[in-house]
């Protein structure tokens, strides 16, 4: 029964490579692609709400009734969705985004216990069916003539549980396959993938949204099903599942910042450590890890600093993910499609953010000090972005771009090195499986909280910062003793 479940038909179609060191970096390479693909899909089917409700409720006063339509000539909502028609619509609205914000950070809680517990496999092309059929669903509305609040509000809150299979499962398998070394720049680039599906998910909804705004949904589920079953044929969670051999967790650098007042803990230690590790490592047998609770998970170090911090950091990247194209529609007066377009610079920012943030964090060895000067730094460029970054179009492109980096990059950094630094931890002792339920926790205490005010952003963003302090202080101190070793080394 063991073997059914390891299984891996990809086995089938890539069959091994003439070395062990060839086979081993393609399977990479290939677990990289195809998980970047996946998780793409599942941010690009989340982005098309936040293009479509410029669409749902609008200023039809200047616009030209057709001769066909049912409603009055003094009607100034003709041109509307209803229910979004009326002048409450801001809540309405807002009730559809909650409930899918809501519906995730309940989930995400849950989903990595249950991914943990479950073969990746399975799991992830059962939620990418599933959210493929949700996103479609929405858009099926509009073609089905559906009117209802409570239709919206219901597809949105299964949309945000069965999304929540996505990330754990997709870190998951990227932490089992690398180690810890440059793992920063490897997540920062691979991490890509949140603003890669966010710029599709906006290009896509804008092809139709001025038309037929269903299809600004049923595209993007579609693709999303698809994914889902290449996911089925081709995903391999585990190296041992096509014979390579599994990467070394706790032979690097990393460990310096949780024995920062340990004098054996240096980067030369580590170096020997490393070597004993991975000797004993292939001593003992290998044994089938078993699953973390969820407050065990709690008690590993860094986990609830740097969920707290994400509580913030997140709120800030979602209000721009969901409103962004709205604050454009109604400031800038673009059209609908157009502020679609434009919000994706902000994405592009991202892409950026996150790539420094994980070079950066790997050429320092501080996670938490590359968030927190990141953090900083977004909070005033953010209150300019407020003020002047409407006054022109090239200024706007620059702010945006430049915002979306800072936002982004802590962001990104926490999401995915973190939580897979931390769920492979020296304390877990070799249970690399808690890396599901502490991505998890992390990516779901991330998800509560929701609003749209620059200034409430700017304090989010503070008090995001703030919560790393502790370990900044760590790992300045880590700093200073590798300064002293190195010191030590040089005048022997």
């Amino acid at each position: 029964m063991q073997w059914k479940l390891r299984w891996c038909p990809a086995e089938v179609f890539f069959p091994p490579q003439t070395s062990a060191w060839d086979e081993k970096h393609w399977y990479r390479g290939f677990i990289l692609l195809i998980t970047f693909l996946i998780y793409t899909c599942y941010h690009m089917s989340r982005k098309p709400i936040s293009v479509v409700k410029s669409r749902l409720h609008r200023n039809c006063s200047g616009m030209i009734q057709p001769i066909n339509d049912t409603h009055s000539l003094n009607d100034t909502t003709w041109c509307n969705w209803a229910p979004f028609d009326q002048s409450n619509y801001k809540e309405l609205l807002g009730a559809v985004d909650n409930a899918f914000l809501v519906a995730y950070a309940v989930g995400m809680f849950i989903s990595g216990i249950f991914g943990e517990r479950l073969p990746l496999r399975y799991y992830l092309t059962a939620g990418m069916l599933l959210s493929g059929l949700f996103t479609s669903l929405l858009g099926l509305g509009y073609f089905w003539n559906i009117h209802a609040l409570w239709y919206f509000v219901l597809i949105q809150i299964c949309n945000g549980l069965v999304q929540t299979t996505g990330w754990p499962s997709v870190v998951t398998c990227v932490g089992n396959w690398f180690g810890k070394g440059k793992r920063g720049l490897i997540m920062g680039i691979w991490n890509s993938h949140t603003s890669v599906g966010n710029i599709l998910g906006s290009l896509i909804a804008g092809i139709w949204v001025d038309e037929q705004w269903g299809l600004s949904f049923v595209v993007p589920g579609v693709i999303t099903a698809i994914m889902g079953l290449i996911t089925f044929f081709f995903f391999i969670e585990y190296p041992e599942d096509v014979g390579c051999s599994p990467p070394q967790h706790h032979g690097g650098l990393e460990e310096n910042v949780d024995d920062a007042e340990d004098p054996g803990s240096g980067p030369h230690s580590n170096r020997e450590n490393g070597l004993e590790s991975a000797v004993t490592s292939s001593k003992e047998p290998s044994a089938q890890p078993a699953a973390i609770s969820f407050f065990g998970a709690l008690w590993i170090p860094g986990v609830v600093e740097f969920s707290l911090c994400l509580l913030f950091a997140k709120l800030v990247s979602y209000t721009f993910l969901y409103w962004l194209p709205l604050y454009i529609f109604n400031v800038v007066h673009f059209s609908a499609k157009e502020s679609g377009d434009l919000s994706t610079l902000f994405d592009v920012g991202g892409i950026v953010g996150g790539i420094l943030a994980g070079l950066i964090s790997d050429y320092t060895n501080g996670r938490a000090t590359t968030c927190c000067v990141m953090l900083i730094l977004a909070a005033p460029m953010m209150f300019l972005y407020n003020y002047v970054g409407q006054s022109g179009i090239s200024i706007s492109i620059v702010m945006l771009l430049i915002c979306g980096a800072l936002v982004n990059g802590p962001y990104a950094l926490i999401t995915t090195a973190v939580s897979a630094d931390l769920g492979t931890h020296k304390s877990l002792k070799g249970n690399a499986k808690a890396l599901s339920t502490v991505t998890a926790i992390i990516d779901g205490t991330g998800s509560i909280g929701w609003n749209n005010v620059f200034y409430m952003l700017i304090t989010a963003d503070i008090l995001a910062c703030l919560l790393l302090c502790r370990l900044v202080y760590k790992e300045i101190l880590a700093w200073k003793a590798s300064l002293s070793r190195d010191r030590g080394y040089r005048e022997m």
